[in-house]
């Protein structure tokens, strides 16, 4: 079978351990794209934390999609164009934003050009920032900051049985109008309800004309489960979380192996 698209994870994926594109995978993932190849790459980053990877990988050349948020947007790389954008409903900023400071745990959100916080201090910030390679901007208000730009997702951090604390103030006062989990223990997100890479791949895959089928998705954390179950084709590195694997068609080398470039060249070439 050929396949026409394949949705790549970045952390634990496609980057290795220092955080960096290998030019095996590189020049692997440029000749895919040459040959027709649709490449997506599929993260929880924000946007701004996944734009330099796919300057690397020239994606504005060769074409290709940044789908950031777990899914909640979806951006074309070639001509800009905004595919999907869900973002969290204004009227709960404040109720997270104060919930955070309640607790006396750092919140922060996005803007265009990287991160907005009440603490650019914090220290789980500052690994949220060195993660993505963004810069931080220091906010009086977030909540009213951010209604400038409504964002895809706010951020809490802070230690985790606090954060665990706010996870279940906050679940009582939305409601369950937001989704409220943990991307680390120190990392509590609030996303719109219904986000994950699956059916963002599904609206993307529509919109090329490409079916499920002939699209390969490599994964190594919990929340690439759903894009694998939803791929006709599914690649688990070989340090990807045992629950993870076990949704895989194949194990592919570890990210510091180039295993994504392993499984192109057995897949599509």
């Amino acid at each position: 079978m050929k396949y026409k698209a394949i949705a790549l994870d970045l952390d634990g994926t496609l980057l290795n351990s220092k955080k960096e594109v290998s030019s095996k995978n590189k020049e692997t993932i440029k000749k895919a794209a040459k040959a027709g190849v649709k490449i997506i790459l599929a993260s929880g980053r924000p946007v701004p934390g996944i734009v330099k990877i796919a300057k690397q990988l020239h994606l504005e050349e060769v074409g290709g999609y940044i789908l950031s948020y777990n899914g909640g947007m979806i951006i074309d790389c070639k001509t800009k164009e905004v595919v999907r954008r869900e973002t969290l409903p204004i009227e709960y900023y404040a109720d997270i934003v104060r919930c955070a400071n309640k607790f006396g745990v750092a919140s922060l959100t996005y803007d265009s050009e990287g991160i907005i916080t009440n603490d650019e201090n914090d220290k789980y910030v500052q690994i949220e920032s060195r993660i993505n390679n963004i810069p931080v901007r220091q906010v009086f208000h977030l909540d009213e900051e951010a209604q400038l730009d409504p964002p895809v997702k706010f951020l809490c951090t802070g230690e985790h049985k606090v954060l665990k604390q706010v996870q279940d103030k906050l679940n009582e006062k939305l409601n369950g109008a937001v989704t409220i989990f943990f991307s680390e223990p120190y990392f509590l997100e609030i996303m719109p309800q219904g986000i994950e890479k699956a059916s963002s791949l599904e609206i993307l895959l529509n919109k090329l004309g490409i079916d499920k089928k002939h699209l390969i998705a490599c994964g190594d954390g919990y929340n690439d489960i759903p894009m694998m179950q939803y791929a006709g084709l599914s690649v688990a590195m070989a340090n990807a979380q045992e629950e993870t694997k076990e949704w895989a068609d194949y194990i592919a080398p570890s990210n510091d192996e180039d295993g994504v470039a392993a499984a192109i060249e057995k897949f599509i070439f």
